[in-house]
């Protein structure tokens, strides 16, 4: 049930006092024999509070050490790039980071001027950096919780492929890191920042303007100028803020507004997402309400999460699109309108994502790699080309240059938002629109994600459940098609349970912070038979619980 003020500015009173977050920072100690504050790598690296012992400067000390130690192992001897987002803890985490790579001399690209730099701008410039072979090849850390409340940190590493990492290299680090808490932090090496920052090892890097003058390579830039879109691009308060200005600038999209084109670690000009908090998550209708709002002076509006790497696509006919409905209208356009992209090239999902992405990949042509929740699934087909559109149904998705090249192998939201100017420059009609068509002709589903109670044990059983422990035969009235705990694109385990049926389907999977499970669910027969899903899922995940 949503909060009674969701969608509602933000007021004083549920705004965080930014200098207590970063004294916590600095003045608390983690207890690495509580499993709250050790050092966890999920799908989007280590998040958690400064005031709950979850990310203090101890966490990032010991995980940069820690990645200093693979990179060694791994045979990484190029330089790291580092960017961070607009959160208050990112700016200390940053700087506390910098110490350990210039005590362990690593050389470091960070932006100039110490501007904050999406997540897609190091990914980008791993890969660039990475293929001119230069005979030593470069990695990266983003510091950024995404979309999380203010009082949130994060903590991501992407190795030389560019994107995130994968598990085995993630537990490495998080085993490694947790080693050097428990060990008071013996084993890291640091100089004070002030000596850092000075040092030959520490070079500025242009993540700016080598991201934004590239831009022409992977949208058309100029279809979008020459249609004279009346472009609304809201940042919310994150690290996209001046690359939106320079965007405007350097392309002389004459008819675009950067909304809102400030930054205040408290985030203090949102509106309240669903559950009554501060969070920056531009696949909100409470979080995006401000633009929602203002629709009608615009022809396209976009919103970007923190660290840019999620999308949100506001139209004037119909508002805030649902992420998956854009996916699948991306999915169709770029298909038809990207000549040189190989016609052996997959399209990349989440199997959470929209069975109307299976239809449209169907109508393509176009071969489905279906994955496990995470964008780390896609890295490896993004960087090869097998795989020319990865998206995921939190609204992240990334995809090939025109010219069927690696753009960004982690998710890029400002190409996302800039694709669907260029969907209605090239095409004259919104994306919401085209997905109305899209609709007519694959069919309408209805598509929700519900949260259950589970314990620690609990979800631990759900993440390890197999196909033969489910004994039910029919989900809401149709005969079970398939039970799933692993992904058929690529056969990795999907940490829960997939259960389809020929016009529905719902998966389970414990929640990495939370006391619960999540249902994802989809029925292309309407909402009763969606709620019917929904109701049998948590009963059939619930009885396997026990």
């Amino acid at each position: 049930m949503a909060h009674p003020r969701a969608g509602t500015p933000a007021t004083a009173d549920d705004l965080i006092d930014v200098a207590a977050v970063e004294r916590a920072y600095y003045d608390i100690t983690p207890d690495p024999a509580n499993p709250d504050q050790r050092v966890v790598f999920g799908t989007s690296g280590h998040r958690g509070s400064s005031l709950d012992g979850a990310f203090n400067e101890a966490h990032v000390l010991a995980m940069t050490q820690a990645i200093v130690e693979h990179r060694r192992k791994a045979g990484v001897t190029g330089p790291v790039f580092i960017g961070f987002d607009t959160h208050a803890l990112s700016m200390p985490a940053w700087r506390s980071a910098l110490e350990v790579l210039v005590g362990n001399e690593v050389t470091v690209f960070t932006a100039d001027g110490d501007e904050f730099t999406p997540t897609p701008a190091v990914s980008r410039a791993i890969l660039r950096f990475n293929s001119e072979e230069l005979g030593a090849v470069a990695d990266g850390i983003v510091v950024t919780p995404s979309h999380n409340p203010p009082a949130d940190g994060g903590f991501k590493y992407n190795p030389p492929s560019g994107g995130p990492a994968d598990t085995d290299i993630t537990s490495a680090i998080a085993a490694r890191a947790n080693e050097l808490l428990a060990d008071g932090l013996s084993g890291v090496r640091r100089v004070p920042f002030e000596r850092a920052r000075r040092s030959e090892r520490v070079i500025d890097y242009p993540f700016l303007g080598e991201y934004v003058t590239a831009l022409g390579e992977v949208v058309d830039m100029d279809a979008i100028r020459a249609a004279d879109v009346r472009i609304g691009a809201d940042p919310l308060g994150g690290a996209s803020v001046a690359y939106w200005g320079e965007i405007k600038d350097y392309y002389r999209l004459d008819s675009m507004t950067v909304v809102n084109p400030k930054t205040d670690p408290a985030f203090g000009f949102m509106t309240l997402d669903t559950d009554g908090k501060i969070r920056m998550d531009c696949s909100s209708p409470n979080a995006m309400a401000s633009l929602i709002a203002a629709r009608e002076s615009y022809d396209i509006a976009t919103g970007n999460d923190a660290d840019a790497d999620r999308h949100g696509i506001v139209t004037a006919d119909a508002g805030l699109m649902n992420p998956n409905h854009y996916l699948a209208v991306a999915i169709d356009y770029l298909f038809t309108h990207r000549e040189e992209w190989s016609e052996a090239a997959a399209v990349g999902k989440t199997l959470v994502s929209s069975s109307l992405i299976d239809r449209v990949a169907a109508g393509l042509g176009r071969t489905l790699v279906e994955v496990p929740v995470g964008f780390k699934y896609f890295v490896d087909g993004l960087l090869d080309g097998t795989i020319a559109f990865g998206g995921e149904e939190s609204a992240g998705a990334s995809f090939l240059t025109v010219a069927g090249r690696p753009w960004s192998t982690d998710k890029d939201g400002l190409i996302m938002d800039l694709l669907a100017c260029e969907i209605l420059a090239v095409t004259g009609r919104t994306p919401s629109q085209r997905y109305r068509e899209l609709a007519e002709e694959y069919g309408e589903s209805a598509y929700a994600r519900i949260d259950a109670p589970a314990d620690r044990e609990q979800k631990a059983r759900l993440a390890a459940l197999s196909a033969d422990q489910v004994h039910a035969d029919a989900l809401a009235g149709e005969p079970i098609a398939a039970i799933l705990t692993e992904a058929p694109g690529n056969g990795a385990p999907i940490g829960g349970l997939k259960v389809t049926t020929e016009n529905a389907w719902f998966a389970a999977r414990p929640s990495g912070t939370e006391d619960v499970y999540k249902i994802y669910a989809e029925s292309f027969r309407g909402a009763d038979h969606l709620a019917e899903v929904q109701s049998e899922a948590q009963s059939l995940v619930d009885s396997v619980l026990g």
